[in-house]
């Protein structure tokens, strides 16, 4: 008997190909797949009389196989499969190109539901490579709620898809499941589905997968969205009322000091980064923990005004930590607060899996003062420092700070509230008669562009600090859509900013081509498209063999990567090939060309990301798109990033493009994987922000809705510790 937790190979006509891509897309049992949601729809609901059909336009028919056969067209090399189909109006001609075995799944007599493009010729119009099904009673025999006809008939899902996966298997493989909806369990509280008029999670499952009319769909997402946004909301007031309930190490700002390190800065700090450092400062020198969102678009200089407050704490005596999701960031972090507190009595360590480190002239002596040993302990680095840089590591190896009183989180949707948990046991206890457990101050950045109402509204638990202008010096990047014929006249312009001194990056989709079938769902969309290898060879051996060229991917080992980008900050290497692994918080200011292959296979938020990598000193920078692409969504989309250099209208341009579930998917940054909701919701958003406050303020505990408290675990689980 089938159940949710059924492995999906227990599905009629799931084998182990088809299992091993299912998996691929993060379905594994039934209750994946009926959570894995269709991403748009096709229209048809109208069924067309033969004699109706127009050319330019899609359609749905039923009629009757009068004939059909195979046969070989000699001048194109293919075969094809041609039949004729008719109803009480008419007949119409139907072709499909290299699909011999439908001549043997149909037959003459057949009757038959088509749906797809009409086009024309001499002989008139006829239907191109339609989806067909044959009309008769499915088999096996549907679960009760299941649909027939779905892949031609009515509002026709369309999913995400991977390898041979096909949509008419990833419909029927749904459409004998769908009837298993009934025994999710609901875990929304009934007086929040009231409240809001929310259908129950079983309808809202049936209608986003098989909707009988398109209200159907909004219905359905309008459920799915407010669960989303719901969960979001109430963990994020559930985790302020515990910080509310906690005491923090009051900071007080020396604002002595702190002039003199701003005028020794060598820029000047922009009005938007003065006002988030004081409204941050203000925060810490309170006795309560501060619990603050720092938003800023790319290279609008957010780490410096961390270091000001991460400052003030070690003034005080105690001590800040600063925790970033890579070690290249952590290391970069590192490196740049190192340098800028060089003729400070401040020593910086930095914790990552791979190295443990110190600045100052500690580095070279171990815990006994002897000689330097080759990787220093934690403990060691925790007892020096006053302010340490680090990764995950500094939560998860067992050490204690010596007095925490300030955790600064880089790209905060990295770091969830299990793990802050974890960050705040490890502060000690406040010195009095009755010992008190302390909890930091916590200060969240992230470069995801939203407006300040919609981030306000999402991260309930959090105040919200912008800085919404760029440093004084920066000029606007250039950047240009590069056609496939004026290849040759960018690399000349490539080598000509080279000649002033400047560097470039070389964005790859690919780490290299290999065969299909070893390739990963997500590398099967790129296959035709540039590789880091590929590229790096062609580069170093044929258009600047006189360049020194550097390569960097996610599979390099740590201490190759640390090795480019050190000689690239260096300037010894002058153009760095690379994949997606700099798009976030790679600084290398000499750098002032950003060429991205492939560029329509990114959305516009990460191709944001990417242009954010250059463009970070007085140097005039470029961004040049390289496209394979003639499609109007793709060059519409490159084409925004021409004309607009603010994140927030990118990331509303990108939401109307490709649709909320794409433009905060895996490559996001700053916010939760969101299927169907969408962060410019506002009224959803307030509506399940109200929503989770009315159940916190009925019962904190949620020990009266269990499966809300159960649901509530796992997301967290879910969203943060990926």
């Amino acid at each position: 008997m089938l159940k949710l937790e059924t492995a999906i190979t227990n599905i009629n006509r799931v084998g182990t190909a088809t299992a091993k891509r299912l998996k691929s897309l993060g379905v594994e049992t039934i209750e994946d797949l009926l959570f894995y949601f269709p991403f748009r729809y096709d229209d048809f609901s109208k069924i067309t009389r033969i004699d109706e059909l127009k050319a330019g336009t899609s359609a749905s028919v039923i009629g009757q196989v009068e004939l059909i056969q195979n046969k070989r067209s000699f001048r194109r090399k293919m075969q094809i499969t041609e039949a004729l189909v008719s109803d009480e109006s008419g007949s119409v001609k139907v072709v499909w190109f290299n699909q011999p075995f439908i001549a043997k799944n149909l037959q003459t007599g057949d009757r038959i539901s088509l749906a797809g493009k009409i086009e024309e010729d001499y002989g008139g119009a006829f239907m191109s490579s339609p989806v067909y099904e044959k009309i008769k009673s499915p088999h096996p025999p549907l679960l009760k709620g299941a649909v027939a006809a779905v892949n031609t008939q009515g509002f026709v899902p369309n999913y995400h898809l991977t390898g041979n996966l096909t949509q008419k298997q990833l419909r029927y493989l749904i459409k004998q499941v769908i009837g298993l909806a009934e025994w999710l369990e609901d875990w929304l509280p009934k007086e929040v589905m009231k409240k809001y008029n929310l259908v129950s999670l079983p309808e809202a499952i049936k209608k986003i997968h098989f909707p009988q009319k398109l209200d159907d769909v909004e219905i359905a997402k309008q459920r799915l969205a407010f669960d989303e946004l719901f969960l979001v909301q109430l963990q994020s007031i559930l985790a302020k009322q515990e910080f509310s309930a906690s005491t923090a190490s009051s900071i007080p700002f020396d604002e002595q000091k702190t002039k003199d390190f701003v005028n020794k800065l060598p820029f000047k700090l922009t009005d938007a980064q003065r006002k988030a450092s004081w409204e941050i400062l203000l925060d810490i020198a309170k006795p309560k923990p501060m619990t603050r969102l720092l938003e800023g678009d790319v290279g609008s200089g957010k780490t410096l005004v961390a270091i000001l407050a991460m400052l003030n704490v070690a003034w005080s005596g105690k001590q800040a930590v600063l925790m970033a999701p890579t070690e290249i960031l952590a290391k970069q972090h590192y490196a740049t607060i190192s340098n800028l507190l060089k003729d400070y009595d401040i020593t910086v360590g930095l914790i990552t899996r791979t190295e443990k480190k110190i600045s100052q002239n500690l580095e070279a002596q171990n815990e006994n003062g002897k000689k330097k040993k080759k990787t220093l302990s934690p403990e060691f680095v925790l007892k020096n420092s006053q302010i340490v840089v680090g990764t995950h590591a500094i939560i998860q190896e067992k050490i204690e700070f010596n007095d925490l009183a300030l955790a600064v989180i880089d790209e905060q949707h990295r770091f969830g509230v299990g793990q802050r948990k974890t960050l705040i046991n490890k502060v000690g206890t406040e010195q009095c008669s009755v010992p008190t457990k302390l909890s930091p101050h916590l200060l969240s950045m992230t470069a995801t562009p939203i407006p300040r109402s919609l981030a306000l509204a999402l991260y309930g638990d959090l105040d919200v600090s912008v800085i919404n202008e760029m440093p004084a010096d920066r000029k606007k990047i250039i950047t240009k859509i590069v056609l496939e014929k004026d290849r040759q006249v960018a690399y000349d312009f490539v080598r000509k900013e080279i000649g002033k001194g400047r560097q470039a990056f070389v964005i790859c989709p690919l780490i290299e081509m290999t065969d299909p079938a070893q390739l990963s769902e997500k590398e099967i969309s790129f296959l035709g498209t540039k590789s880091v290898k590929e590229e790096y060879e062609k580069l170093n051996k044929e258009i600047f063999p006189d360049l020194n060229i550097g390569m960097l991917h996610g599979k390099m080992k740590t201490v190759e990567k640390e090795s480019v980008m050190n000689d690239f900050i260096a300037n010894k290497i002058k153009v760095l090939v690379a994949t997606s692994v700099v798009e976030v918080g790679v600084d290398i200011p000499n750098a002032s060309i950003m060429l991205i292959e492939g560029a329509e296979r990114f959305g516009l938020a990460q191709l944001h990301q990417f242009r954010g990598r250059v463009g970070r000193s007085e140097h005039q920078s470029y961004c040049l798109l390289f496209s394979e692409s003639n499609s109007l969504p793709s060059n519409t989309r490159l084409k925004a990033l021409v004309d607009y250099n603010d994140g927030v209208t990118l990331a509303k341009i990108d939401l109307k493009l490709r649709g909320p579930g794409e433009v905060y998917g895996t490559m996001q940054k700053g916010f939760p994987e969101l299927k169907v909701a969408s962060l410019f919701d506002f009224d959803l958003m307030k509506k399940a922000k109200e929503g989770a406050q009315l159940i916190v303020d009925t019962d904190s505990s949620l020990k009266g809705w269990p499966g809300l408290k159960n649901k509530v675990g796992e997301w967290d689980e879910k969203l943060h510790l990926e």
